[in-house]
């Protein structure tokens, strides 16, 4: 989709402005995941906590989606590509990040074995990664 300066410009400003509510809200889910993993919050305080923040990731990423088409992307470069891979990577993980937010809240925040553990550790690690790397991607590809 091809827009003029003035369109890609506010295009711009709405997907940094989702960068940060999204992304943001990743973050605060992952650092209170952190502070109870060390002890300084129970996990039922952070399942309170970051229940509500699920709504804004996915408010971000939307804005994410729909600004992004405005920015002429370049689907034909490989970074792109795999920016956009990281994207899908992202979107199922947080399909099944709520899955475990909800199990944990059916387990009344008392995890019923190591298995959700790991699977918390790893939802919060492929969050992590696939969130950074299309930021980073995203900045090279506006360098060009």
């Amino acid at each position: 989709m091809r827009a003029d300066a003035t369109l890609h410009t506010a295009a711009l400003f709405a997907h940094l402005a989702c960068l940060v509510l999204g992304f943001g809200a990743v973050l605060a889910i992952d650092y209170y995941g952190a502070l109870w993993l060390m002890g300084r919050k129970t996990l039922r305080e952070v399942l309170d906590f970051t229940a509500p923040l699920h709504t804004l990731v996915w408010a971000g990423l939307f804005g994410l989606l729909l600004s992004g088409a405005f920015l002429h992307p370049d689907i034909t470069s490989p970074l792109t590509c795999v920016k956009l891979g990281l994207v899908l990577i992202l979107s199922l993980n947080g399909v099944q990040a709520g899955a475990l937010h909800r199990r944990l809240r059916t387990l009344g925040g008392r995890p019923d074995g190591r298995s959700l553990l790991v699977r918390g550790a790893a939802t919060a690690f492929a969050s992590q990664a696939t969130w950074w790397g299309a930021v980073v991607i995203g900045f090279l590809n506006s360098q060009r």
